[in-house]
């Protein structure tokens, strides 16, 4: 099996989009969470989100073509950018057909849908725009990526809740690992703050209704959370081969060692009680890593926030590393950036590589009331600095889905 390594890294977050704003964003705790302005949010239960500011689509797609996209592919698009910018595959001549894509979405084209059904409503069918079933796709993002940088490898865009962008990273790891390329693009792009999705989660009662109080609404691991806050954007990565990576001298941020992907088959929306499914997701990546639990220094926890996932997700983290799990350094940047659903385990995948990278930790905000459920080392009102082996980072989502992902530090070629 290759060895796979992350040369690149992009991101459009509620703190920041491209990789120094956003991760200068987490290492001083900056929090993206606020009132809904989107959309008048007065009559839902849930008033507040994690929203992208200050993004512009025209500073990275030409113009009509961005008429063409959702604001989901503009995510995905630009994150994609950045990424191979950030890889110097923009300099670099490489094999198209050794190059893939797998980008991935929860609901897609949201905004589409609800804007396509309201003219449908007013005006008929005719004041449909050509245009509206290719920009409501979960592919399209992939798709468009593929076109623009010539990518002709492997192609596909999962769609599996919140494990969304884990999984995706995760398969494109498999992909690169048996031989079929070179270099993979890989990550997630979410932008369902719209009033139709928004309602529809508030209505599962997980979202928080700290409504008087925004900035403190995100508050993962804490005896007082009361819920998850949405939010929006995407997180795409490269992986290479270590011997292409070396072989054009690509800077190398940490190598991704093991993927574990595990399923509840427990109900549509509450995890499987005992932790069982997320437990051996994160058995399987430290195994497919050859990775020893005493050398892993910190997890980028799911931490949604919810009373379940929080207690559950901390009792599995527990039984996987036994004793060790009080040597365990533990953050959520949901707690920073809110859950971008089906991006989150992407947009921290990237924030797990950084602080491989870096020895930086980024920490837990709000963290402020111990939960006794929840007795792990968090990180918590400030980063801190550790010298970090390895590290796991986690994603579970609706339906029961579960991936782990395992990065360590490269130390020798």
């Amino acid at each position: 099996m290759a060895r796979v390594v992350i040369t690149g890294l992009g991101a459009v977050t509620p703190i920041g989009s491209g990789i120094e704003e956003f991760w200068k964003g987490l290492t001083a705790g900056t929090n993206g969470v606020s009132r809904i302005t989107r959309f008048d949010p007065s009559d839902f239960s849930s008033q507040m989100a994690a929203e992208v500011k200050n993004f512009h689509p025209e500073d990275w797609i030409e113009r009509k073509s961005a008429e063409r996209m959702d604001r989901f592919t503009h995510f995905g698009f630009a994150s994609s950018t950045m990424a191979i910018q950030d890889a110097g595959l923009d300099r670099f001549v490489f094999d198209g057909n050794r190059a893939g894509v797998i980008i991935g979405s929860g609901i897609g084209g949201s905004e589409t849908i609800e804007k396509g059904y309201s003219l449908l409503r007013e005006k008929g069918p005719k004041s449909l725009n050509p245009f509206f079933v290719s920009k409501l796709l979960i592919n399209m993002c992939a798709c468009l990526v593929s076109i623009a940088y010539g990518f002709k490898g492997p192609l596909s865009a999962p769609s599996i809740a919140c494990s969304t962008g884990a999984n995706a990273i995760g398969d494109a790891f498999r992909v690169l690992q048996r031989g079929d390329a070179d270099i993979m693009l890989a990550g997630a792009s979410e932008a369902c703050l719209t009033p139709l999705a928004y309602g529809g989660f508030c209505a599962t009662r997980s979202m928080s209704r700290r409504n008087d109080c925004p900035e403190k609404a995100s508050r993962p691991f804490d005896k007082n959370r009361d819920g998850f806050v949405m939010g929006e954007g995407a997180g795409i990565v490269v992986l290479e081969r270590l011997d292409h990576a070396l072989r054009r001298g690509a800077r190398i941020y940490a190598e991704l060692a093991g993927y574990g992907s595990t399923a509840d088959a427990y109900h549509f929306t509450a995890p499987e009680p005992d932790g069982d499914g997320m437990a051996r997701a994160m058995e399987k990546a430290l195994q497919d890593a050859k990775v020893l639990f005493q050398d892993v220094g910190y997890i980028n926890a799911h931490g949604t926030s919810t009373v379940l996932n929080d207690k559950i997700e901390s009792g599995a983290i527990r039984r996987v590393f036994g004793g060790h799990s009080k040597n365990l350094k533990v953050s959520s940047i949901k707690s920073m950036i809110g859950h971008l659903m089906a991006a989150a385990g992407a947009v921290e995948f990237v924030s797990t590589a950084m602080s491989i990278y870096t020895g930086i930790i980024p920490p837990t905000i709000n963290y402020e009331e111990p939960d006794p459920d929840c007795s792990l080392d968090f990180v918590a009102h400030g980063a801190e600095r550790i010298e970090l082996q390895a590290a796991l980072t986690n994603s579970f989502g609706f339906g029961g889905g579960n991936a782990s992902l395992v990065l360590r530090k490269l130390n020798e070629p």
